[in-house]
Order: C-alpha cells, then structure tokens, then sequence
C-alpha cells in the first residue's frame, strides 16, 4: 500500500501534467505556505475519496481512472467555498507575515 506522501506525489504529477495539457496557468504559491492553496484542500478530498474507494487500483492506470472517477464527485459546493475563502486565507497569512496560519 503507499504512503500517503507517495500517493501525494501522485497526484501532484496527474494533476500538474493535467494542467500543463490543458495549457492551464496556475499561481506560484510560497512552498512553506502549501495549506494556503485551495487546491492543496481539494487534493486532501480527493485523497480521502481515492482512499475510501474499492477496489483498489492494482496499477496506474486503475490509478487514474479512479482519480478521474472520484475527482468528477467532489461537490461544486465544496470547491466554490475554497474559493470564497481565499480572501480570508491571505488576509490571515499577511497578519501572521507569511508564517502558520488557522488554514
């Protein structure tokens, strides 16, 4: 079974090649702050998704369509109140200059 922080890599890898393939530009985010990035809490969903999901994927491929499948039912809902957060999230991040954060 992998680690979760191999599973992490994982999906950093299909996700960045996504976004690359879709010519898709993403922000630069400071690397102590990876929790400030509302995409960091959609891949926390997904990794708990793809954790729960049965059976498990033998190979990259089931990998993948697993992550697609799960990716498809994470709610709008959710993702739409990470968005609205980010108002919040930088404000916080300014006032602790730059370090930990409640996010």
């Amino acid at each position: 079974r992998q680690t979760h922080t191999a599973l992490r890599a994982h999906l950093h890898l299909i996700c960045t090649q996504f976004l690359e393939a879709e010519n898709i530009p993403v922000l630069a985010w400071p690397a102590y702050s990876p929790d400030m990035s509302p995409i960091e809490h959609v891949w926390d969903a997904l990794d708990r998704r793809i954790r729960q999901s049965v059976p498990v994927a033998a190979n990259i491929q089931q990998f993948r369509t697993a992550i697609e499948e799960e990716w498809t039912n994470i709610l709008q809902a959710t993702i739409k109140n990470l968005i609205n957060s980010m108002r919040r999230r930088c404000v916080a991040l300014r006032e602790a200059n730059g370090g930990h954060t409640r996010y």
